[in-house]
């Protein structure tokens, strides 16, 4: 076999001048990922240890951090109803958002991803809800849920249906998360429907030809076929559809900002109402330390149980 003149040379090189090669590549890779470093550092790292020290003592968020309460600010986000109620509606909004929002999206991305006819203009509705800032999506939908039928647009088509009337959707304990849900699904269904996309167009085009040559039917494609093979895309998919659920806060707060009677509540708005509406940013500092173990944990079992399979394949 036929040696490289270049690794001969290599080996031949002095012990010190090789030595002196590997710490000038790294110094190379440390100077590249330095910013990156000192940025994740400052925005991340540092805000993480100091919500930490802060969730320790009753502070108001003015004047020294002095009152020291120890783990008593822990103690109470276990016992206050409204925040087991807050990560119960952020549960409701994940196990909806995996029944309804991610199945809708990948109907769609069969449809739109095929031979469809103006595809790209179907593509390009579903996306531009994405594109909107939760801010104005919010605004948005709070005139199309208003309570007037003359104001409201949606409620302008009830009254048009004999037997039906106006309905708070926002105003109504009952209604108003699953008003916030249908916002929801509006404008991240085309996200999630973009990423089926782009796993459908890696699927070799042969293997379902083949598929229909045998026989097998369009529905049978689909089950057997295609989603297996776009089974990495759907558990990422998954992944950030639980938690952008679990803190999910602007749309919810422009709209009803918790309400009625803490119906809405979410984790993040309670977060928030507490840190900078109450200036309880002790305790707020807290609940953002609980939302941080929450999504942490959950990470941490779906690697180690979901996306195992995607590096062993």
């Amino acid at each position: 076999m036929k040696k490289n003149p270049f690794d001969q040379n290599v080996q031949t090189l002095p012990q010190k001048t090789r030595s002196t090669r590997r710490l000038q590549d790294r110094m190379t890779i440390v100077l590249f990922l330095l910013p990156a470093i000192v940025l994740f550092s400052i925005f991340l790292v540092y805000p993480i240890f100091q919500s930490v020290y802060y969730s320790l003592f009753s502070w108001k968020g003015f004047g020294p951090v002095v009152d020291f309460i120890g783990l008593n600010n822990f103690k109470r986000i276990l016992t206050d109803w409204i925040f087991i109620k807050a990560v119960g509606n952020g549960l409701l909004i994940v196990v909806l958002s995996l029944t309804i929002q991610l199945p809708l999206s990948l109907a769609l991305a069969l449809m739109v991803g095929r031979n469809l006819r103006g595809r790209a203009f179907f593509r390009t509705i579903f996306f531009v809800p994405y594109v909107l800032s939760e801010v104005i999506t919010g605004i948005m939908w709070l005139i199309l849920y208003n309570p007037d039928s003359k104001r409201g647009f949606i409620n302008a088509l009830l009254t048009l249906i004999p037997g039906l009337k106006a309905q708070p959707w926002l105003g109504d304990t009952r209604t108003v998360l699953l008003a916030i849900f249908v916002v929801l699904t509006w404008k991240y269904f085309g996200f999630h429907m973009l990423l089926y996309m782009a796993g459908l167009q890696n699927i070799p085009p042969e293997i379902e030809e083949a598929a229909l040559i045998d026989g097998v039917s369009k529905r049978q494609m689909i089950t057997y076929i295609t989603i297996p093979l776009i089974g990495s895309t759907i558990r990422t998919s998954v992944y950030l559809s639980v938690l952008g659920s679990l803190q999910v806060f602007a749309l919810v707060w422009i709209m009803t900002k918790g309400g009625p009677v803490n119906a809405s509540e979410v984790m993040s708005t309670y977060m928030y109402r507490f840190s900078f509406v109450r200036f309880q940013l002790g305790y707020g500092s807290a609940v953002a330390i609980v939302m941080l173990l929450i999504s942490l944990v959950f990470s941490l079992a779906y690697l180690r149980l979901v996306r195992q399979a995607d590096y062993l394949s």
